[in-house]
């Protein structure tokens, strides 16, 4: 078994190879396909789908929640046990939503981003022109790729509320780092959804936005009765006050792809994180803007020498 999963990844390491067989495709009918046949009940099915899944990944079950799976979609959308993941409570750190690895990450200048090297993007050809993307001037994003063995749950990056949800209808191109460097605008191409959060005291605007991809094209919310994938064609505006505590759940991807974090100016990157660096859900992303932290420290002096 080693020395097949070895070979299918040689294969598949080849980038013309990759980009053709998972994109020149009629990528939307795959996944839709894929959506349904995932969610078959049937032992065999199930047990035939996860080995051939393994062929293609490091799978590693050991952190989840249960051993036993109804279906290759049950086994995606896993939970993890109690315990596997450790959130960083510190009150100037942001936390990362999700286990990824980071893509490309920096500064907003002129309202532009990267999704590669040479693939700039804008925040309004990602957000939509209609919503307004000025709380993100000169701040700081983060672009963070969910394979397909990771944790697909994503959770609150500190502790405030989910305010809207703006829907997005596009493709499902493939978003691996091979398609990031030939096809340009590609987060704006696909589906995706915007989540407008205000976090903390100083309610300071974040957004995450997640974004399909080929095979990967579900998006459940925790506080919103929808389900958004590429048949939806509902309410694309949502205004909503779904209160969190740091680390809390927030959905998860029923076939999952990536996350962009955007916040604004004040905030910084955490030091580890860097293009290729691996994290995992609830450990430190960004730090909050300076005079929020100096706040927070003359607060607690001022507790502390209460009598």
């Amino acid at each position: 078994m080693m020395n097949i999963s070895k070979a299918v990844r040689n294969v598949f390491a080849n980038e013309d190879l990759n980009f053709l067989v998972t994109n020149r495709i009629p990528r939307l009918a795959v996944t839709h396909f894929m959506g349904w046949f995932s969610k078959i009940k049937v032992g065999w099915v199930r047990d035939a789908s996860i080995g051939t899944w393994k062929l293609f990944t490091d799978l590693d079950l050991s952190e989840a929640k249960k051993q036993r799976f109804e279906s290759l979609h049950d086994c995606f959308v896993r939970e993890l046990r109690e315990g596997a993941r450790v959130i960083d409570h510190h009150p100037e750190v942001m936390t990362s939503p999700c286990d990824a690895i980071v893509g490309a990450c920096g500064k907003i200048i002129n309202g532009q981003v990267f999704q590669a090297k040479g693939f700039p993007y804008t925040l309004t050809d990602l957000f939509g022109a209609q919503t307004d993307t000025s709380a993100w001037a000169n701040g700081q994003y983060i672009t963070l790729r969910l394979t397909s063995a990771m944790y697909h749950r994503f959770h609150a990056p500190y502790t405030g509320a989910m305010t809207a949800v703006h829907y997005l209808a596009g493709d499902t191109w493939n978003v691996n780092p091979i398609a990031l460097k030939r096809v340009e605008k590609l987060f704006c191409k696909n589906e995706r959804a915007v989540l407008s959060l205000e976090l903390g005291a100083q309610k300071h605007k974040v957004a995450l936005v997640p974004v399909a991809a080929i095979l990967v094209a579900s998006i459940r919310l925790h506080g919103l009765n929808t389900l958004f994938h590429t048949r939806y064609r509902g309410q694309t505006d949502f205004a909503c006050n779904v209160a969190f505590e740091k680390g809390q759940e927030l959905g998860w991807f029923e076939h999952g792809s990536t996350i962009i974090v955007f916040a604004p100016e004040g905030f910084s990157l955490a030091d580890q994180i860097l293009p290729g660096a691996q994290i995992k859900m609830g450990s430190p992303l960004m730090q909050l803007p300076p005079e929020q932290q100096a706040m927070r420290t003359t607060n607690h002096a001022a507790q502390a020498s209460a009598p």
